[in-house]
C-alpha cells in the first residue's frame, strides 16, 4: 500500500528478477517459451472458436472443455506477455496496481480451473454411470451454473488474497524472485506479521484444492468400476488407460498447486517454485493432448 514520507507519498514498485538472462542459452530458452506460448494461444483460441461455431459440439462435455480452454488462454496471457516485455525492454519493474492485477487474475483462474476440472469429472461420471439420467442431470442450465459457480468461487478466493496482500506493509527492498507477481513471492517481502494470513490461506487452499480433487477421484473411481463390470476386455483396457491418464494429469496439476500454496511463505525458494511452475506447464501440455484425443 502507498505510504507517506514527509510531504511525498510513495507507492511500492516491485522488481521481478525473472528466470532468464541474456546469455545465448537463456535467449534460446526465452524464444522456446514464446514459441510454446504462441502454440498454446492458437490452440486454445481455436478450441474455443471451434466449439462455439460447430453446433454438433454444443454438448455439456464440449461446453465445459471450451471454458477450460478459455481459462488456460487467459492464464497464459496474464503471465507471459509481461515476462516477454520485461525481458525485451530490460525494464523488470512492476507497479503495485499491475502486481495486484496479475495476482487477481492468476489466483482467480487457478481457482476456477480447480472447480471446473471437478465439474468435468462429474460430467463423465454421470454420462458413463447414469446414461439415462444424463440429459436430465446435465442440461444446459446446469452446465452454465457449474461454470458460473467456478468463476465466482475462483474470483472470491482471489479477492480475499488480493485484499490481504495489498493491506500489508513492505520493506524498501522489493525484489520478487519470480517472473510474475504472486502471493507466494510477496509475503516474504512484508514487514508485517503474515502468520495469521498464512493460516487462512492454508484453509482456502484446502477448500480450493482438496475438495475438487476428491470429487475428481471419486468420479473417476466410479467410472472405472462401471467400465470394468460392464465392458469387454478392450473397453476395460481403454477405460483404465483413460482414467489413469486423466488422474495422472490432475495429480501433476494439483500437486504443483499444493506444493506452492499449502506451505509457509518462509519455506519458499525461487528455484523450487520455478521447478514447480515448469511441472505445471508439463501437466497443461499433457491435458491438451488428452483433449485432442477426445476430439478425434
Amino acid at each position: 500500500v502507498p505510504w507517506e514520507l514527509g510531504n511525498q507519498i510513495f507507492s511500492p514498485v516491485f522488481v521481478l528478477l525473472g528466470i532468464f538472462n541474456h546469455s545465448p542459452t537463456h535467449t534460446f530458452l526465452f524464444i522456446l517459451v514464446l514459441g510454446i506460448f504462441m502454440v498454446a494461444f492458437m490452440g486454445n483460441s481455436t478450441m474455443v472458436l471451434l466449439i462455439y461455431l460447430d453446433t454438433q459440439l454444443h454438448t455439456p462435455m464440449y461446453f465445459l472443455l471450451s471454458q477450460l480452454s478459455l481459462m488456460d488462454l487467459m492464464l497464459i496471457c496474464t503471465i507471459v506477455p509481461k515476462m516477454a516485455f520485461n525481458y525485451l525492454s530490460g525494464r523488470n519493474s512492476i507497479s503495485l496496481a499491475s502486481c495486484g492485477t496479475q495476482i487477481f487474475f492468476y489466483v482467480s483462474l487457478l481457482g476456477a480451473e480447480c472447480f471446473l476440472l471437478a465439474a468435468m469429472a462429474y460430467d463423465r461420471y454421470v454420462a458413463i454411470c447414469h446414461p439415462l439420467w444424463y440429459p436430465i442431470l446435465k442440461n444446459q442450465k446446469l452446465c452454465v451454473l457449474l461454470v458460473v459457480a467456478s468463476w465466482i468461487l475462483g474470483s472470491l478466493d482471489s479477492i480475499f488474497v488480493l485484499a490481504a496482500a495489498l493491506s500489508f506493509s513492505y520493506y524498501s527492498s522489493l525484489e520478487i524472485h519470480h517472473f510474475f507477481c504472486d502471493i507466494a513471492g510477496l509475503l516474504p517481502l512484508s514487514c508485517t506479521d503474515t502468520s495469521a494470513f498464512e493460516r487462512l490461506l492454508f484453509i482456502c487452499c484446502v477448500v480450493m484444492l482438496i475438495l475438487p480433487v476428491s470429487v475428481i477421484i471419486m468420479s473417476y473411481s466410479h467410472v472405472l468400476q462401471a467400465e470394468l463390470l460392464m465392458g469387454s476386455g478392450e473397453s476395460q483396457r481403454k477405460a483404465f488407460t483413460t482414467c489413469s491418464s486423466h488422474l495422472s494429469v490432475v495429480g501433476l496439476y494439483y500437486r504443483a498447486a499444493m506444493f506452492m500454496y499449502m506451505r509457509p511463505a518462509s519455506t519458499h525458494t525461487a528455484e523450487q517454485d520455478v521447478t514447480v511452475l515448469c511441472n505445471r506447464e508439463v501437466s497443461r501440455a499433457l491435458r491438451k493432448l488428452l483433449r485432442r484425443g477426445r476430439l478425434m
